[in-house]
């Protein structure tokens, strides 16, 4: 229901914004008897096939946003680990130190979404993920972050993009 909510509300606020990979929910887990939950996703980089990244992040229930007076907003928590979980095909991916999104997925009805990054680290020939929150104001600091090396991959590249 919530996804059906929030597929919705990305094509009212912004359909011409496309999300770069889709999650898949993999695991849920209650924390309280307010219906407070963990969930577990799974992403597939969209332009590295044999990598899939989980994300875990805290969804608030019913309960607590009626105590809390906060309806429309989860919180900034979020933690991330990518492993490889296949041959390694790598894409056109963006070399530049930012990198590149690779997923978005709103934490509140308008100002916040949790953001999975992919850095390339050439010097070690490493892909870096960062799973962060991007808000319109008041950035959080709250982060998580993992690495997939290349090196014992066996990694073949597209596009001529250097190893």
């Amino acid at each position: 229901m919530r996804r059906t909510l929030l597929a919705l509300a990305g094509l009212l606020v912004g359909s011409a914004f496309a999300l770069p990979a889709l999650a898949e929910e993999v695991g849920d887990v209650s924390t309280d008897w307010l219906g407070n939950d963990i969930k577990v996703d799974a992403i597939h980089d969209p332009k590295v096939e044999g990598v899939t990244c989980h994300v875990t992040y805290f969804e608030r229930g019913f309960i607590d946003r009626l105590q809390q007076g906060n309806w429309f907003e989860d919180p900034s928590n979020s933690s991330i680990a990518c492993r490889q979980t296949g041959p390694i095909k790598i894409g056109d991916i963006d070399l530049d130190e930012d990198g590149e999104e690779i997923f978005s997925e709103r934490r509140s009805l308008i100002f916040k979404s949790l953001v999975v990054n992919r850095i390339y680290d050439k010097a070690n020939d490493t892909l870096i993920y960062l799973a962060h929150s991007r808000q319109v104001q008041k950035g959080s600091a709250k982060m998580s972050i993992s690495a997939v090396p290349l090196f014992n991959a066996n990694a073949t590249w597209e596009n001529g993009k250097p190893r």
